[in-house]
C-alpha cells in the first residue's frame, strides 16, 4: 500500500512554494524599479482547491479559483492578457512615475518582509507537523 502525503503537508510545501515565487519576482520588480515602462508584478494566491477536494468524499471542490479567457469581443474592446500563469500585474501600486514605471521600492521590501514572516512561519508549522509524524511512528 503506497503512503501518501497528508494534506496537510501538502498545502504548506504549496504555500511555500507560492512564497519562493513571490519572492523571485519581488526581486525582479526592484532590480526594474529604474527600467521606463516596467510594471510592477505580483504572484497569485495559491488555488486549494484540489486539497479540498482529496478531502472530500469524491465531490466536487466547494472553492474553485475562477478562470477568466480573453474573448474576442473582450479584445475588441481594448482588454489584453496582461501576463500568463500565476504571475500577474500588480494591483496594490501607490504611485506611477512619468516614465510609466510603477514600482516603489518601499512597497516591494514591505512584502518582502511579509515573505520572509509568511515562510518563517510555514517552515515552522512543517517542522512540527514532522515530529508529530515521527512521534506517531516512535521515531523520535
Amino acid at each position: 500500500m503506497p503512503a501518501s502525503t497528508p494534506p496537510l503537508l501538502t498545502g504548506i510545501g504549496l504555500a511555500m512554494k507560492n512564497l519562493s515565487e513571490r519572492q523571485r519576482v519581488i526581486a525582479q520588480n526592484i532590480a526594474n524599479s529604474e527600467t521606463p515602462g516596467f510594471k510592477a508584478r505580483e504572484v497569485n494566491a495559491p488555488n486549494f482547491s484540489s486539497l479540498l477536494a482529496a478531502q472530500d468524499s469524491g465531490g466536487k471542490p466547494a472553492v474553485a479559483r475562477p478562470h477568466i479567457t480573453l474573448s474576442s469581443g473582450m479584445a475588441a474592446l481594448g482588454a489584453r492578457q496582461i501576463m500568463s500563469g500565476n504571475v500577474v500585474a500588480d494591483r496594490d501600486v501607490s504611485e506611477t512615475k512619468p516614465d510609466g514605471n510603477n514600482v516603489v521600492i518601499e512597497d516591494q521590501l514591505l512584502k518582502m518582509g511579509q515573505i520572509q514572516a509568511d515562510f518563517a512561519t510555514m517552515t515552522s508549522l512543517y517542522r512540527k507537523q514532522i515530529g508529530l509524524l515521527k512521534a506517531a511512528i516512535g521515531k523520535q
